[in-house]
């Protein structure tokens, strides 16, 4: 764990959303590193295909990667593989 400054506007967006989708700031700031981590990293996906990705990481218990099934429904394999790493236990946390 660590300290990270961010500027008062951020802060203030954090304690707004937190408080809009009952999360706490901490567990908002995380969600928003997610994301927007998997955003970086994948460009070519929406904002609801990574929230896809990020509920299948978690209900694989963040470990598990899909076979060939999987990849004919349209799930990325490797975008899925770095939703899993993103989630490193951080929903078990939440």
């Amino acid at each position: 764990m660590g300290i990270v400054k961010i500027s008062d506007q951020m802060h203030e967006n954090l304690r707004v959303a937190s408080g809009a989708l009952s999360r706490s700031m901490n567990a908002q700031a995380e969600h928003w590193l997610r994301i927007g981590l998997l955003a970086e990293t994948n460009p070519d996906l929406r904002y609801s295909d990574i929230c896809q990705l990020l509920l299948r990481a978690a209900q694989d218990g963040g470990v598990h990667l899909p076979g060939a099934a999987n990849d004919a429904a349209g799930v990325n394999p490797a975008a899925l593989a770095a939703a899993v790493q993103v989630l490193g236990g951080a929903h078990e946390q939440a």
